[in-house]
This record gives C-alpha cells, sequence and structure tokens, in this order.
C-alpha cells in the first residue's frame, strides 16, 4: 500500500463498493476489445480482483500489454443522476500472498466462484475519473496521474 492509495477519494471508493461489475478495455497491436467482468474492490491496496481465463481475448490481452482501462457506470436516462467512473492502470496476474487475500476478498464477494476454477487477476489503478451530475452538472473528481499520449 502507497500513500497515493490512501488519498482516494472517498466518494470515488463509494462509488465502486456500490457496483460489482466493470467494463474492462485492453489491446494489442493496436486492436482494442472490451470484455465484461465482477470484482472485488480491496481499497486498502488500491486494488480490484477479477476472473478471466488466460486463452480469453482480454486474458491473453493483457499478458502481452499490461497497461488496461476500464469504466463503471449507472445506468440512467436521467441527466441529473448520470454517475461513471474512467479508469487506467496496470493488469498482473496474482500470485503468492497477494493472490491469496485477492481470492479472500474474491469469494467473500462472490461464492459462488468456489466451485468454478478460475485465474485472478489484479487491476492496479493509477487514474480514476468520476462523473457524478448529482454533486453539479459535469462535477468531475480525479484522482492519481493521467498517461502522456503524444
Amino acid at each position: 500500500m502507497t500513500e497515493q492509495n490512501l488519498s482516494v477519494d472517498k466518494k470515488i471508493i463509494s462509488f465502486i463498493n456500490k457496483h460489482h461489475q466493470f467494463v474492462l478495455a485492453t489491446s494489442t497491436n493496436n486492436i482494442p476489445w472490451t470484455a465484461n467482468c465482477f470484482y472485488a474492490y480491496m481499497p486498502e491496496e488500491n486494488l480490484f480482483v477479477f476472473t478471466s481465463d488466460l486463452i480469453t481475448r482480454h486474458g491473453s490481452d493483457m499478458l502481452l500489454q499490461k497497461q488496461v482501462a476500464g469504466n463503471i457506470s449507472l445506468e440512467t436516462s436521467v441527466i441529473g443522476k448520470i454517475q461513471g467512473l474512467q479508469f487506467t492502470g496496470t493488469a498482473v496476474l496474482l500470485e503468492g500472498d497477494d493472490l491469496h487475500r485477492a481470492k479472500k476478498a474474491y469469494l467473500w464477494k462472490f461464492p459462488v466462484a468456489m466451485i468454478m476454477e478460475t485465474t485472478l487477476w489484479g487491476f492496479y489503478p493509477s487514474y480514476f475519473k468520476l462523473t457524478d451530475n448529482r454533486l453539479g452538472f459535469g462535477k468531475k473528481l480525479i484522482w492519481g496521474k493521467t498517461l502522456n499520449i503524444s
């Protein structure tokens, strides 16, 4: 855990904890892909834990390109209630103590996964942008560093 992780705005953490599925965006050879993933979030480590087989398109993409993006959104047609979180970071296959802690968190949230053979991944966000129109139209909360894309 780093000091930077402690500074994630509580509104961002609250939004993450109210949901259970994110859209994962991967890319290899400039060919993008998205997948829906169930997740458990570990706020102390600023870590999303999710499953994906290595043979899936996004699983094989992450083995080659660890920089990924994600999105969690509230589906609504009421403009004043629009909420969504966009994030970027690094995806890693979990091992050792990290895997043990992550598995415990994931199985607590999704006990049915106990009967499945799963590969657990970690998504360490480096940037969050939360849009929450309930706080004011177009209100955005930012955490982390943006990627320098040129």
